[in-house]
């Protein structure tokens, strides 16, 4: 884990995307205008459910129509998304834009929401996230989903606990659920290891990471899952950060688990996101392969 030490200053200019896209506020004001136009679309079939008692641990469902309604309704594979802003900003309203792509590939799309720091931690975050994700495997075959094929899709913040639900010992959690409960997981310019994190400032401000934290809480120095696969994908005009996170947790995972490791061409931190919206896309093309996988994975 040892790992090469740069200044405060060089941290700041490696993780700021904000100021690495300049017409980052647009990227992100045209994520909440198309997510507004989705909410309030009335033929658009949403259902709002709390996960918990606290007041962001709620999530909406899109549920996809069924294909051909002459015949018995097929249970549809399970697409949960968690949203990124380096686990301090943006909420699930911001990212509804998202679930029109996700059910026209045939799956029953989930958003999540959390509670953001410094109201609570990282590690509070992601046991919120285990509990999301128990409510979805317990409830989503009420909305049509299919609990036995549930994927993940997370963006930056999103990424890392998109990868930290891929790790979970769900029988430890709680002895109903199954070992398997992730499939697989598509991690979007994810955050694999926190070290990084906690020696950035403008970040650690509000994140209070401490060594034995952002160790504890990196993805990337934990034990390879022994099911599912991660899936990582990174902009190519991302920061020589967010292309090594990418790279290092196919190196210390390894390729079985995470056969994907890849950099898309002209895409930075904020665009890659929006990719989603193109069906020809390499972030699409993964999804389409992860929801092949059998329930039997």
């Amino acid at each position: 884990m040892l790992m090469k030490l740069h200044s405060a200053d060089w941290y700041n200019g490696m993780y700021n995307n904000r100021e690495l896209v300049p017409q980052a506020g647009k990227h992100i004001a045209f994520w909440q205008q198309r997510s507004q136009e989705v909410l309030k679309n009335t033929s658009q079939s949403r259902v709002q459910a709390f996960y918990g008692d606290g007041q962001f641990e709620n999530l909406d469902i899109y549920c996809s129509e069924q294909t051909n309604k002459q015949e018995a309704p097929q249970l549809l594979p399970v697409v949960v998304f968690i949203h990124g802003g380096y686990w301090r900003s943006l909420y699930k309203e911001d990212h509804a834009f998202v679930a029109p792509a996700l059910n026209a590939l045939g799956a029953c799309t989930v958003v999540l929401n959390y509670d953001l720091c410094p109201q609570v931690t990282i590690e509070q975050i992601t046991l919120q996230m285990l509990k999301a994700l128990s409510w979805v495997w317990t409830h989503i075959e009420e909305y049509g989903g299919d609990p036995s094929r549930i994927h993940l899709v997370g963006h930056s913040a999103g990424g890392h606990l998109s990868a930290m639900l891929m790790s979970a010992k769900w029988r430890k959690y709680d002895p109903a659920l199954p070992k398997n409960l992730v499939k697989s997981a598509l991690s979007i310019s994810g955050l694999h290891e926190l070290e990084s994190i906690r020696k950035t400032p403008f970040l650690n401000d509000s994140l209070k990471l401490n060594e034995e934290s952002a160790v504890r809480l990196s993805p990337a120095w934990m034990p390879a899952p022994k099911r599912g696969q991660l899936h990582c994908i990174v902009g190519s005009l991302e920061s020589a950060e967010f292309i090594r996170q990418c790279q290092l947790i196919q190196k210390t995972w390894g390729k079985k688990v995470v056969p994907t490791a890849k950099t898309i061409p002209g895409l930075h931190h904020f665009s890659i996101l929006e990719s989603l919206l193109d069906s020809r896309s390499e972030s699409i093309r993964l999804l389409k392969k992860m929801l092949k996988k059998t329930k039997h994975q």
